[in-house]
């Protein structure tokens, strides 16, 4: 009998060190072709609207499954999670049902997880001043995900939504209000970008050099956070080339300006893990990190999830 799984037992059981660990496993043996994985199927369901099929099969750790995850931008004003998903984990020797979970906390997680192994990897050793422009749910995880991988002297803050962003700051610890998305990020020594914006949100202006950039809110095709001037300038490092471009305008549009070829793409963060490409060459180097989100993150954690599940006798069997 499959089980269900909660948001309250999967926040439970979901291990954030562990989490961690399995992103950078996860992602080196998505990136050495050991998953079986297509480029997710996104359907427009509205202006700004989407539904997305993500199916993986992982059989190092005997995982298959998928995640169906919505994107629907209007429930802000109704009191509810923007992005919702469900998890069904399936039996990798029969295709039986095993579980299934709610996703939207994964999905939550697994970003910020991903943007830590990427800081990890990128960033440099003595990176101090962080700036997030955001004030939702990604800007908070992510702030805990990376403290947990580096300490930062400094923490600033920039939403559009004053209210938001005043509101975000007083409740986190030792994170500084900016008044403009400029004066967050210059001196920034990492910068996260996790908007619901349409349009760029950063200028390379004011990206100085050696700074590591973390984009991950634009993760369907019509939303960019970064002009063409920072992408072309930096080591564009991507969690799948496939998907980057298909999906991420951030990388699509200045190709399609003839600002670079696809070639521009330097390796996918998987390849820096294990060594086959390199990530920052140098301490000036600008790099960017560009995150899309992929099915193998969400199984690899939902497998996390159903291991601690049938361990502790957790969840709710389907009958």
């Amino acid at each position: 009998m499959p089980t269900w799984l909660n948001e309250a037992d999967v926040r439970e059981l979901l291990s954030p060190t562990a989490l961690i660990a399995a992103m950078e496993e996860a992602l080196a043996a998505y990136s050495g072709g050991r998953v079986t994985q297509p480029v997710r199927t996104v359907l427009q369901c509205g202006e700004r609207s989407f539904f997305a099929s993500m199916p993986v099969s992982m059989p190092e750790v005997g995982a298959l499954g998928a995640k169906l995850v919505t994107i629907f931008p209007g429930n802000a004003a109704l009191g509810k999670p923007t992005h919702l998903a469900s998890i069904a984990m399936l039996d990798p020797a029969t295709g039986e049902l095993l579980a299934l979970m709610d996703g939207r906390y994964i999905t939550e997680v697994r970003t910020a997880a991903v943007s830590a192994v990427s800081l990890r990897y990128l960033a440099r050793p003595e990176a101090k001043r962080l700036a997030l422009l955001g004030s939702g749910v990604q800007a908070r995880s992510h702030l805990e995900f990376l403290r947990r991988i580096h300490p930062f002297e400094e923490v600033r803050c920039w939403s559009p939504h004053p209210d938001r962003r005043r509101v975000f700051a007083e409740s986190l610890e030792s994170v500084l209000p900016s008044e403009s998305a400029r004066e967050a990020v210059e001196g920034a020594d990492v910068v996260v970008l996790a908007t619901a914006s349409q349009v760029p949100v950063i200028e390379s202006a004011w990206v100085r050099p050696g700074t590591h950039v973390i984009a991950v809110g634009a993760c369907v095709k019509g939303a960019r956070e970064m002009d063409s001037d920072l992408v072309a300038r930096a080591r564009l490092i991507v969690d799948s080339r496939a998907a980057a471009l298909k999906e991420a305008d951030d990388v699509t549009i200045p190709i399609g300006e003839g600002r670079f070829g696809e070639d521009h793409i330097a390796a996918e963060l998987g390849e820096v893990i294990s060594g086959a490409r390199r990530g920052r060459t140098c301490a000036e180097e600008v790099t960017v990190f560009k995150s899309l989100g992929l099915a193998v993150e969400d199984i690899a954690a939902a497998q996390l999830v159903y291991r601690e599940a049938v361990r502790l006798g957790r969840g709710l069997l389907l009958r």
